[in-house]
C-alpha cells in the first residue's frame, strides 16, 4: 500500500471539507488517518486467507465442529464506512481439523478489506473449501452497516445476516442441523 499516496488524499478529502471543525494537531491528521486504514482496517490486503488457516490431520469420521459468535469488522467498498458483526463457522471436517483461532484469524485476513458482506462470506467458505478440503462448510454472518444506520435511511441496530454453505453443509439435514445448533445458541 503506498501510504503517501492515502496522506495525499486524506489531506484533499479535508481541504475539500473546509474549515468549521476543530483538531489538535490537525497537520498529523492525513498520517494517523493513513496508517490506521493500511495498519488495521485494511491490513487484509497484505495476508493470504489460506496461510492463516493451519490444520492437523484427524479422522475421517469427525462430527460437526461449529465456532460461534467470533467477531469481525470490515469496511463497505459502497460507502467506505464499517459493518460489524458476529459470524457463526461451521465445517464437517474431511480428514483436516482447523486450530480453533485458525478460524478467527481467516475471518479477520477476509475482512480487513474493501467488500460487500456477501463477498466477505463468500471469501471464508471459499478458504475453508480450499484448505481444509471438509465434507460440508456453512458460514452465517450478521452485520450492522453504519451506512444504514448513520446515514440515509437512518436505522440503527438493524442487522443484516448473509449465509453460504458448501458440501454437505449447503443444504439438506446437515445444514438444518448445523442451523439448529446456531439458532438454539441465540435462544
Amino acid at each position: 500500500m503506498d501510504l503517501k499516496k492515502m496522506e495525499e488524499g486524506i489531506r484533499m478529502f479535508l481541504d475539500g471539507i473546509g474549515g468549521g471543525f476543530e483538531a489538535d494537531d490537525r497537520e498529523r491528521t492525513p498520517e494517523r488517518v493513513a496508517r490506521a486504514w493500511r495498519d488495521d482496517l485494511v491490513s487484509g490486503y497484505d495476508l493470504d486467507p489460506g496461510e492463516e488457516l493451519t490444520w492437523t490431520p484427524c479422522a475421517a469420521d469427525e462430527g460437526l465442529v461449529l465456532v460461534r459468535d467470533v467477531r469481525f469488522a470490515s469496511i463497505c467498498v459502497h460507502h467506505l464506512l464499517p459493518f460489524f458483526g458476529t459470524a457463526d463457522v461451521a465445517y464437517l471436517p474431511g480428514r483436516r481439523l482447523a486450530g480453533l483461532s485458525k478460524i478467527g484469524r481467516v475471518l479477520d485476513a477476509h475482512s480487513r478489506r474493501l467488500q460487500t458482506q456477501e463477498h466477505l462470506t463468500r471469501g471464508v467458505v471459499d478458504t475453508l473449501v480450499e484448505v481444509l478440503e471438509p465434507r460440508g462448510v456453512l458460514v452465517v454472518l450478521h452485520a450492522e452497516h453504519t451506512c444504514m444506520s448513520l446515514r440515509g435511511v437512518r436505522k440503527e441496530g438493524s442487522r443484516m445476516t448473509t449465509m453460504r454453505g458448501a458440501g454437505l453443509l449447503a443444504e439438506g439435514a446437515r445444514r438444518d442441523e448445523a442451523l439448529a445448533l446456531i439458532a438454539g445458541h441465540r435462544g
